[in-house]
């Protein structure tokens, strides 16, 4: 058999297999609440072997977009214990992807309309959140200039993701994972073109850009326990006017390094170059994503490897099997199929998702998708 469905020991528990459904922002929950549409809409994939939740918030401050479950108030907690009971029930195992987006929002987005917070004053150009308009209407909007969190601030921000995680740890997750990628806070500090800082948090060394990851890192370990801690990274990627640096491989071996140091439960490295490797070449990004992705993987000996980004069932087996990463994410495969698993273990066609459907919205597009049927 595939080692892709072979079980797989992530830390403290066993999964039945090394298929991951990527963390996959929808929209569905108006009142920022897990809802018990939202517990079916997991449900139904619950035959991966790891779920990452999408993208939840860890304070108003942090959230970029409208309708996304957060888990911050008792509400949320209670909303969320609803799909994790019902994932646990039929076998899954689940981790929730802690957010803060920095500077990705808007004063609309944020409790009394403040600005939004990041490592710097430098507005993400390009960017779009999704707030309210001029006439109150929710929408897509340009993001607004932010402000740099004061020094002071800095431990705040990095206790609300623990309390975060303890919140999730109560409303029945397995584990969370903090999103350090896709532009959002932790890579605004990361990223020296971004992070124009003075303090220690500055971009005037790399140990002084790391800090605040790690810091976050070590306070969530502390109050919910190293085996129930990943990260997502996303090096080489440029989402939200993530402009490429010259340190990249430096920052990201450092910072794998200390991960690997810390015995976590493992690194989600999210490829956005549509990197190749057994079965075809990349381009120049792509092969130097690789490159760095081999280097990360031997500073993890006793945390696991996730992939996500461009995943098929050739490419996982074929990474697996180099001992490249431990285990494959599938993101918009999720959508459409959400016996995903199955499919991929018989070699059975994948529907195809209506892109119309992917961000808000209700049952249509979401939960309506049905399983193979030969």
């Amino acid at each position: 058999m595939s080692k892709l469905f072979e079980t797989f020991r992530l830390a403290h528990r066993d999964l039945a297999n090394r298929v991951v459904m990527a963390p996959l922002t929808r929209a569905r929950a108006p009142e920022d609440i897990a809802s018990e549409r939202v517990a079916l809409y997991y449900t139904q994939r619950a035959s991966a072997g790891l779920i990452v939740s999408e993208g939840t918030p860890i304070s108003r401050e942090g959230q970029g977009y409208l309708f996304n479950p957060g888990v911050f108030t008792p509400e949320q907690i209670a909303g969320w214990k609803l799909t994790t009971d019902s994932v646990r029930a039929n076998g899954g195992a689940m981790f929730a992807q802690l957010w803060h987006v920095g500077r990705v929002s808007h004063p609309t987005i944020q409790e009394d309309g403040k600005a939004p917070v990041s490592a710097s004053s430098k507005i993400a150009e390009g960017a779009l959140a999704f707030g309210y308009d001029e006439n109150g209407e929710a929408g897509l909007i340009a993001t607004s200039t932010p402000r740099p969190l004061e020094t002071h601030e800095i431990g705040r921000v990095v206790e609300d993701f623990a309390q975060a995680a303890a919140n999730a740890i109560e409303a029945g997750f397995d584990g969370v994972e903090i999103h350090g990628a896709n532009g959002y806070l932790h890579e605004q500090f990361l990223n020296p073109r971004v992070n124009d800082r003075a303090d220690e948090y500055g971009s005037q060394s790399l140990e002084n850009r790391l800090r605040f990851t790690l810091e976050v890192v070590d306070a969530v370990i502390e109050r919910i326990g190293r085996e129930r801690v990943g990260i997502r990274l996303s090096p080489y990627g440029q989402l939200f006017d993530m402009p490429l640096y010259p340190e990249i491989d430096e920052t990201y071996a450092a910072l794998s390094k200390a991960l690997g140091e810390r015995h976590i439960a493992y690194v989600h490295l999210m490829d956005q170059g549509g990197f190749q490797m057994g079965d075809g070449t990349g381009a120049d990004t792509g092969d130097k994503f690789a490159a760095l992705m081999k280097l990360i993987k031997g500073n993890l000996p006793e945390t696991a490897l996730i992939l996500a980004g461009g995943m098929t069932r050739e490419r996982a087996e074929i990474l697996i099997s180099q001992n490249v990463i431990d285990l494959a994410a599938f993101g918009q495969a999720f959508i459409s199929n959400p016996d995903l698993v199955n499919r991929l273990k018989h070699n059975l066609p994948l529907s195809e998702a209506d892109h119309s459907t992917f961000y808000g919205g209700g049952a249509e597009g979401y939960i309506d998708y049905p399983p193979y049927r030969g």
